[in-house]
């Protein structure tokens, strides 16, 4: 495909194809998708509808080797560059003769000579695609460019051959192969840069495929090891890993520890420590330890093929703001077509005695001047590097309306277990009494034999000390434990169950137990069989990033809401720790969808964040629902964005990148439409009776060229805002 025009006419071909229900054609990406019913058409019969019309269409099943598609590009790339460097070599001297030398004798037959290369064999790909078009009685940029080149070639010919034709009427004789042959090759020219500038527009997609490594050490049954293609690691299969590999499947370590960088998936620089029963990912980079797991997701299962499928979709997905651009895309040909016509008409009719040779350079001027490919590329190009920018953040964006959408929240309800928060109990403080602290190994030992849930934030924070030897070990079910070291009783419990072994306690400690109830956090009492020696403040710590995230989303002039099922106190400690001034706490999963939908009827645009079962209502009546990766898999499948390293701080990043893509959208569309609305007239002579002046056609080559480049530059520019 060459222009928007062509993506128009494919989409229509498709959506002309009995069974097709919807068909999307994106020109930036060269990739169609296509909803239709398998009883009633297949993938074949869909190439074939393609195929009869001039173009071609991959079906093969997308592998994480050089797809069939891509080297396509890279040959036509290559063909494109070939041909540009020799069309511009063969032009140069014919333009060199038409400014400076064409009173010598046979110039033009030199032109001649070396236009016809030019037209015929560098640049025949225009004419074969028009003539396929006209078959088909559709036109695209193609046939501009053919019909344009074409008439002031034979034009030139015929002048060449035939001057005592213009002579006998007293016309002077003009030929115009230069602004044949210059015309090719600089659309030859941009053609090749924008080809080149499209490919950079996907490199985000590519750098995740190319995450997948090739082959996996699998490890046999009798231990040995044999390096296989991924394709053929099966679940169940036992991988083994080395320093400084990819892993090559999702699954869990079941022996050896290594730090793995999971920042390409994640977007987290720091390496995460892995152990046994940890979850490992496809495309992840192992550092210097080795370690072997259990492969759990293959293939098409994997988390890294998922996400190069979500963002393979959002980037071919089309934003509710090229509606417009498409629609004058569709019918631009044939209105540059009839403009051209037009304009010769009314040179030759109102021109004078050189009527015929003005309305002849307007006809071609116009044809060449006219650029669908800018208003193609405008929204597409962009989109692309938005979605792309976002997964290399880790930010995956599920299509291209979420990202539009995205730009025009105001109000941002979070979550607070899990996204706010870490989701888990840790402890968050203890106070010992003057000269205990000696005695956590005892503390240790009670913990470590408890099967209380928060017995587990203690055995995590005395991590890495040897407990004491225990006897005597008791647990008494909603109260506490006990054990005895030597001849002393060891408890530990909440208050009900010390007071009722009659131990004393200190004031101090009392009143702090008093203001960590107050803000909702569990008290764990440690006690020997007289005093209480310590109290231990657990609760759900906030993320370290959250705090500058729900600051940096109100700097954006967001209005920061938290909803919890948890208690008022629970709800006060954490909003006052991060600073929102807007909470519900005891709020259940309907209420949660209830206050979503009274934001949005108070004309509120609203993105809701969570990471659990109990959101997924909510994020799913949100304008923008935005999930934490670590959550449940209903969640994400819900959002329209996912958060893969459920770190807040890359939700105000979805939030610039969503600004800075419309904006640039925004900006390529004004640019394509101005370029065409002012260049068409230039060139069709509208200033001529008032100033004398009109576009060279190889000025309006030139400028045709560098229209589409300007617009997929622009779109690369968010690569770097």
């Amino acid at each position: 495909m060459n222009c928007a025009s062509c993506a128009a006419r494919v989409e229509q071909i498709l959506r002309a194809q009995e069974g097709v229900q919807q068909a999307v054609v994106n020109f930036a990406s060269g990739n169609a998708v296509v909803d239709f019913a398998p009883d009633r058409t297949n993938p074949g019969k869909l190439r074939e509808a393609v195929r009869s019309a001039g173009y071609d269409l991959l079906t093969e099943v997308p592998s994480f080797t050089v797809h069939p598609a891509e080297e396509a590009q890279n040959q036509r790339i290559r063909s494109l560059t070939i041909r540009a460097i020799m069309a511009g070599l063969f032009s140069l001297p014919v333009a060199i003769v038409a400014m400076f030398f064409m009173n010598l004798p046979y110039a033009g037959y030199f032109q001649w000579l070396l236009t016809t290369p030019v037209l015929f064999w560098f640049g025949k790909d225009f004419f074969i695609s028009a003539w396929k078009q006209a078959r088909h009685f559709s036109a695209t940029m193609d046939t501009l460019v053919a019909l344009s080149t074409g008439t002031a070639y034979l034009f030139s010919v015929f002048n060449l051959l035939f001057p005592h034709f213009w002579h006998q009427r007293g016309l002077h004789v003009h030929v115009y192969f230069e602004a044949a042959s210059v015309i090719i090759a600089f659309i030859l020219i941009g053609r090749l840069l924008e080809e080149k500038a499209r490919g950079r527009t996907t490199v985000a997609l590519k750098k995740l495929m190319g995450l997948q490594p090739n082959t996996a050490c699998l490890i046999q049954r009798d231990g040995s090891r044999v390096m296989i293609p991924v394709e053929e690691v099966s679940i169940g299969d036992t991988i083994a890993v080395r320093p400084g590999e990819r892993i090559p499947v999702d699954g869990g370590v079941t022996e050896g520890t290594s730090y793995i960088d999971e920042s390409m998936l994640t977007g987290e620089p720091v390496p995460v420590l892995k152990q046994a029963d940890d979850k490992v990912f496809a495309g992840t980079i192992n550092q210097k330890g080795s370690f072997q797991f259990r492969a759990e997701k293959v293939g098409a299962g994997t988390v890294l093929a998922q996400i190069i499928q979500t963002v393979g979709k959002a980037q071919d997905s089309k934003a509710p703001v090229q509606r417009l651009a498409d629609k004058v895309a569709g019918i631009f040909v044939p209105v540059v077509m009839g403009i051209a016509v037009i304009a010769f008409i009314i040179w030759v009719v109102f021109g004078g005695e050189n009527g015929l040779n003005s309305g002849l350079l307007a006809f071609v001027t116009v044809l060449i001047i006219a650029c669908p490919c800018a208003l193609g590329l405008a929204t597409p190009t962009a989109i692309i590097v938005g979605v792309g920018k976002g997964a290399e953040s880790g930010v995956l964006i599920r299509d291209a309306e979420s990202l539009e959408l995205l730009r025009k929240v105001d109000t941002i309800v979070l979550d607070k277990t899990g996204t706010i928060t870490e989701g888990k109990p840790v402890v968050m403080d203890i106070l010992w009494q003057k000269g205990e602290d000696s005695k956590k190994e005892i503390l240790l030992a009670l913990e470590i034999h408890s099967e209380h849930p928060l017995a587990g934030a203690i055995v995590n924070y005395f991590e890495g000390l040897k407990p004491a030897n225990l006897t005597d070990f008791e647990s008494y079910p909603g109260k506490g434990i006990s054990g005895r070291i030597g001849d002393q009783v060891y408890y530990a419990g909440n208050l009900r169950f010390l007071q009722e072994h009659h131990i004393r306690f200190d004031e101090d400690l009392m009143k702090t137990s008093i203001e960590d109830d107050s803000l909702a956090s569990s008290l764990v009492w440690f006690a020997d069989s007289i005093n209480v020696l310590a109290v231990l403040t657990i609760g759900d710590k906030v993320k370290n990033s959250s705090v500058d995230a729900i600051r940096r989303m109100q700097g954006l002039g967001m209005d920061v809401w938290m909803l919890t099922g948890d208690s008022a106190g629970s709800a006060k400690r954490i909003a006052g720790e991060c600073g929102i001034i807007h909470y519900r706490a005891g709020v259940l999963p309907e209420e949660k969808f209830d206050f979503i939908n009274q934001l949005r009827r108070s004309g509120r645009k609203v993105a809701m964040v969570g990471d659990g079962i109990n959101d997924s209502a909510a994020l799913a009546c949100a304008d923008v629902g935005i999930a934490m990766g670590k959550g449940s898999d209903i969640a994400m499948d819900v959002a329209a964005i996912t958060i893969i390293s459920s770190d807040l701080v890359r939700i105000p990043d979805a939030i610039r990148i969503s600004r800075n893509t419309v904006k640039a959208v925004r900006q390529n569309l004004f640019w394509a439409f101005i370029y065409n609305i002012i260049g068409i007239p230039l060139a069709a002579g509208i200033l001529y009776p008032f100033t004398g002046f009109l576009i060279n056609p190889m000025i309006a080559g030139a400028a045709m060229a560098l229209s589409s480049v300007s617009v997929v530059g622009n779109s690369l520019r968010l690569k770097w805002s």
